[in-house]
């Protein structure tokens, strides 16, 4: 921690990312870390590759998440939250390679320990709990705006403290940040009070696609491209359908397979898919996850590949055998 600190008060230009397709924890701890970087008088720039999931937008400041960064040299440091690896990060990868130090602060077991700098905590129940940490530690006074983010960003990745990865942390730090302002009420609104007609006609189909092995210990369900273009709907519509595999009677693992809306069909059939894997505490899917070369936690994991989707389908059942 002393390392960061040190690093963070010596740079003049910092820049602030997470992984693309961002979920809660993701985009709250930018935006915190954002936030009281700012306060330390910092210049700070704000990096997403992809488009906010419009349950998010309410959080304070998340207008300044940008889509595009400058050249390499314009930055003294980069802090990466909760990527499990730098390619997490998408179309920047290359660029953020080149930043003199690489800050790599996360909360996933897999995490591959990239950077120059490693504050990883698996214990932590999301990323937004190390980064209060961290802000803490810089001395950074901590507002409403703060409060909210990190608030949400525990909030959500503890899927409403009804994880495993529901800590202590999560009950005290979400105590003083409703002390700090934070009405959970209204965060709860935002994130799960509202969808769009879109988002219902995504979900409708994705539950005719549902299959179940042959055993009844896994369920697969299905959103590709087609779905999306139909129901004019965006890859973060798709955000939390997964539990409605995991919920099923006798479900161990639930997959969602989910294929990527902007990526190309080649020529050869193979298109790019990202699976989402989830369990109901007795199966460790981040191992699952690893051996397709993903990651995540033993509850909550992922990976992305490219293939057909009737091999990747033949693929993920094979898991059910060992359920």
């Amino acid at each position: 921690m002393d390392q960061i600190i040190s690093k963070i008060k010596a740079s003049q230009h910092l820049l602030v990312a997470s992984h693309s397709d961002p979920d809660g924890d993701a985009v709250s701890s930018v935006l915190a870390l954002g936030l009281a970087l700012n306060k330390l008088d910092k210049k700070v720039t704000l990096y997403n590759a992809s488009p906010i999931p419009a349950v998010y937008r309410f959080l304070p400041s998340v207008e300044h998440i940008s889509d595009r960064i400058k050249k390499a040299k314009t930055y003294d440091v980069a802090l990466i939250l909760d990527c499990g690896d730098l390619s997490r990060v998408g179309n920047a990868e290359e660029t953020l390679r080149q930043i003199p130090v690489i800050i790599n602060i996360d909360h996933h077991i897999s995490n591959t320990e990239f950077g120059d700098i490693q504050l990883v905590d698996a214990n932590a129940c999301a990323t937004a709990e190390i980064v209060y940490r961290l802000i803490k530690a810089l001395d950074a006074p901590m507002d409403k705006a703060i409060a909210t983010s990190i608030y949400t960003g525990i909030l959500t990745d503890t899927g409403s403290f009804r994880f495993s990865n529901t800590n202590q942390a999560a009950f005290a730090i979400s105590q003083e940040m409703a002390q700090l302002g934070v009405e959970p009420y209204r965060v709860a609104q935002h994130v799960f009070g509202t969808y769009s007609l879109e988002r219902i006609k995504l979900l409708n189909l994705a539950l005719d696609s549902l299959e179940i092995s042959e055993n009844g210990k896994l369920s697969v369900m299905t959103v590709t491209k087609a779905m999306f273009d139909f129901t004019k709907t965006q890859p973060e519509d798709v955000d939390g359908m997964i539990n409605y595999g995991r919920r099923i009677q006798d479900v161990k693992v639930a997959a969602m397979i989910q294929e990527q809306k902007n990526g190309k069909k080649r020529s050869n059939g193979l298109r790019s898919f990202h699976v989402s894997l989830r369990s109901d505490g007795s199966v460790d899917v981040a191992a699952m996850a690893g051996a397709f070369g993903g990651g995540g936690h033993a509850g909550a994991a992922g990976f992305q590949v490219e293939t057909t989707l009737s091999k990747l389908k033949a693929d993920i059942k094979t898991l059910a055998k060992n359920l």
